[in-house]
């Protein structure tokens, strides 16, 4: 049976569970925005004066770190955002040619990236996987202001939990009237604590996340992520024939005896819009064979890096058919691969066989959201080399776990040092602005401004989207 089906029973019990919890503790709930209910404790403000009392010495220093994290978020943040709008207005006919139509933002809920348009590109976010990474991000965060905010004498009156349907969160509702009389450092530093929190259970989570990878994964193959091409002049074709090169459907092209491959429609796509040259592959042994996936044997011999590759094809001879297995992904997350063999004839280059597979480095998606992504989790392991999980399905399952883990951490701790007026951000860059100009009309006047900016940005990149499908 598929785990989203264990997934979704998990989903409609815990559902049942929050609700027969709310109609039962009801009267000692409280409706915030009308479709959210908040369930207040005192559990957890006896550990918070605790902890606050007895690391009191470390903590007072430690928030100039915590003040300093969050100018470091916030800097970042914003030049992230900005130039993720940038990259996607400027360059989408670019992007949705490499990803598609996506939307661009994802918002953080379960089955966001089917939901979205991600799906294939980013792992599945489970219902199991959300509430495990959600009270691992709110808790920390919201009991880190909890502790700076007793640390500086602001009063807790209560913790709890929030209920929005089946989603679950944390809270810690302090002295608001006490917050706002308090002096600038000490704002600053309740308001970055909850993200210096995330950063801090991000790095650790980080840290078990390569080591999983070292331990539970195991190299199985390599992939290759180009074929050998040249540029042509379509004027010059002498002759143009349809064929399959494994199950793509392509065109030869011949010019001067030379063969060349290409698509239909990168062919009619150049002859529509006047375009002279395009690019197109070599007629190479792993191009005519259709080779794709990771290749994990050549002539029987395991092949486990680039190097591994490179000797086997050094000791074959032009001329030779050899025996190629592949595992071949559906996407880059798919964890049940369909094993693949070919027989392959090699060609001469420079008097050794020849198979004809590069490796080139990606830049459609270098920069930009998705790119900030792939860095935090595929990029951690060789992204040429194809690893199989020691673990079997289960090794799987605890790696996107962990990877959800570490993406959202930094990816809460810098949405929420945003300027804007409901996240943390907002009033720490307000009070920061106010601290270096000693100007708080300035202050408000600054904060003001980019929250406009973010908010037109954000227009921007949703309109620039509907636009991708008129």
């Amino acid at each position: 049976m598929s785990f989203i089906v264990y997934d979704l029973i998990f989903l409609a019990v815990f559902s049942i569970f929050v609700a027969v919890f709310l109609y039962k503790r009801r009267s000692k709930l409280k409706r915030e925005m009308g479709i959210m209910f908040l369930y207040k404790t005192q559990i957890g403000v006896k550990f918070i004066d605790r902890f606050s009392k007895k690391y009191e010495k470390i903590l007072k220093p430690m928030q100039y770190v915590v003040i300093a994290s969050g100018m470091i978020l916030m800097l970042a943040v914003i030049w992230i955002f900005a130039e993720q709008a940038y990259i996607y207005v400027t360059q989408f006919n670019f992007l949705t040619s490499q990803i598609g139509n996506k939307f661009p933002i994802l918002v953080f809920l379960p089955y966001a990236p089917e939901i979205f348009g991600f799906s294939g590109l980013l792992p599945p976010l489970y219902f199991t996987y959300f509430i495990i990474v959600y009270l691992l991000i709110a808790v920390p965060h919201e009991f880190s202001h909890g502790i700076f905010a007793r640390l500086n004498k602001i009063k807790i009156h209560s913790t709890g939990f929030a209920f929005l349907g089946p989603i679950l969160g944390a809270f810690v509702e302090q002295d608001d009237k006490q917050m706002s009389k308090a002096k600038k450092f000490p704002q600053m530093s309740i308001l970055a604590a909850g993200t210096f929190a995330n950063v801090i259970t991000g790095i650790i989570f980080l840290v078990l996340f390569i080591l999983l990878l070292g331990s539970a994964f195991h190299p199985a193959g390599i992939r290759f992520n180009s074929y050998p091409n040249s540029v042509v002049n379509i004027s010059e074709i002498d002759s143009q024939t349809g064929i399959t090169l494994g199950e793509i459907e392509a065109i030869e092209i011949v010019i001067d005896d030379e063969k060349f491959f290409t698509t239909a429609e990168n062919l009619e796509l150049a002859m529509e819009n006047g375009i002279e040259n395009i690019l197109a592959f070599d007629d190479a042994p792993a191009v005519k064979a259709g080779l794709r996936g990771a290749i994990m044997e050549f002539n029987g011999e395991k092949i486990t890096s680039i190097e591994d590759l490179s000797g086997a094809i050094g000791k074959a001879e032009p001329g030779q058919t050899v025996k190629i297995k592949t595992a071949q992904q559906e996407n880059l997350v798919d964890t049940n691969p369909e094993i693949v063999d070919y027989e392959i004839v090699l060609d001469e280059r420079d008097g050794k066989a020849y198979l004809g597979v590069g490796w080139s480095e990606t830049s459609g998606l270098k920069s930009g959201g998705i790119g900030y992504l792939a860095k935090i989790g595929y990029k951690i392991k060789d992204p040429f080399v194809y690893y199989e999980s020691s673990w079997g399905e289960f090794g799987w399952f605890v790696y996107y776990l962990l990877w959800w883990i570490v993406l959202a951490s930094f990816a809460v701790a810098l949405f929420n040092m945003l300027p804007l007026a409901i996240l943390d951000g907002g009033r720490f860059f307000y009070l920061a602005v106010w601290g270096l100009t000693g100007s708080e009309k300035f202050g408000r006047r600054a904060f003001k401004f980019m929250t406009w900016v973010i908010v037109l940005l954000l227009l921007a990149l949703i309109f620039r989207w509907a636009l991708g499908f008129a």
